[in-house]
């Protein structure tokens, strides 16, 4: 069998550090906002290559932590309009609902899987006060477009970079790119906690002061909540654990990317359609997506021959209860994504002779 994604063997590899870490940890007698976590943020703004990187509890509270320190600094207020892909994993929009703003789903393009720059034209309005462009599956948004409309029509432009770590834009990093970014480092990630984790980077000292202090209860100091903040705070251990393995993110990247590659030259089928990259950027696979109609029975076809798959994502926010009428308009992109997309194993651990394995098998159907 082939397992989609196998973390035990993807962490066997960092075993030995793991246990040496949580030895140090152990010992230390200090267990929250600790030195472990101070040593990652430096290192992942460093590779990021921006001036500041806050860790959090979870992807889903960087995005909302980001807009609630835009409305504390008066860059937006309660029920601004956010413009956001509507084929995103909900996440991204719950960020933007717990924020107390209006997100406006936009559809994607149907080949990227990502925002479609002329559709948000379509949806901007005077309320419109930000675009929170995701990164999905690894690629890039299209920046260029999107940093134009920014500019034009004095939005801020917000990257959810939780698949997309170490992607980049002409040169730069995810992370980089616009006026803050989120990321989560759930275990399936490219760098992946053993637990929660995640983070928010920018270069702004304004927006990186708030969010330290809205993470821990709006503490300015130690007793005193200048603001009402949430209890946020990246685990002392897995900061541990992440910088380990971010010393080991660029050879996880070009594994994925290698993978990829093969599957690209080889995959012969008429009937799949493949994910596209960016001469100018460089996609990192999170996830290996491609697109079929006959998606239910090749998913089916490829268990059958002990290749598991997933879906990424089989519901739309648009069609989730908790979302119901919150959005009532209808997303025909979206919805034929979510009706085709199928999830390849990608993962740096497969050998090339299961990828082969499985592109004989996607060629054969």
């Amino acid at each position: 069998m082939i397992k989609f994604l196998d973390l035990k063997k993807i962490n066997t590899d960092y075993e030995t550090d793991f246990k040496d870490k949580i030895d140090q940890f152990l010992f230390s007698g200090h267990y929250i906002q600790g030195p472990f976590v101070t040593e990652f943020e430096k290192a992942f703004a460093h590779f990021c290559n921006t001036e500041y990187a806050i860790g959090t509890g979870n992807g889903l509270d960087a995005i909302r932590l980001i807009f609630e320190a835009y409305k504390l600094s008066g860059q937006l207020q309660t029920g601004d309009e956010i413009i956001v892909p509507a084929n995103t994993y909900i996440a991204s929009i719950l960020g933007i609902l717990h924020a107390g703003l209006k997100p406006v789903l936009v559809d994607p393009k149907l080949h990227t899987y990502n925002l479609d720059p002329l559709k948000v034209v379509e949806k901007i309005t005077s309320k419109t006060k930000a675009i929170l462009a995701v990164h999905l599956y690894g690629l890039v948004s299209d920046w260029d477009n999107l940093i134009k409309l920014a500019n034009t029509h004095q939005l801020l432009l917000i990257e959810d970079a939780a698949q997309a770590h170490g992607a980049l834009w002409k040169g730069s990093k995810t992370g980089n790119l616009g006026d803050a970014a989120a990321f989560s480092f759930y275990p399936t990630k490219n760098l992946g906690a053993l637990g929660d984790a995640g983070l928010i980077s920018t270069n702004s000292e304004e927006l990186a002061k708030l969010i330290f202090a809205l993470k821990n209860y709006g503490q300015i100091k130690k007793y005193v909540s200048q603001y009402k903040g949430i209890n946020s705070r990246l685990d002392d251990l897995q900061a541990a654990f992440l910088k380990i393995k971010l010393d080991h993110l660029e050879k996880i990247n070009h594994k994925r990317i290698m993978h990829a590659q093969l599957y690209h030259q080889n995959l012969k089928n008429p009937a799949i359609k493949l994910p596209v990259f960016y001469n100018d950027g460089r996609h990192v696979y999170h996830q290996y997506t491609i697109r079929t109609k006959k998606r239910n029975q090749l998913k089916a076809y490829l268990a059958s021959q002990g290749i598991e798959t997933l879906i990424h994502y089989p519901t739309p926010p648009h069609r989730q209860p908790a979302l119901k009428g919150l959005v009532k308009e209808n997303f025909p992109i979206t919805d034929k994504i979510c009706n085709e997309i199928l999830s390849l194993p990608i993962h740096e651990k497969l050998s090339e002779q299961e990828i082969y394995y499985i592109i004989e098998k996607l060629n054969r159907f």
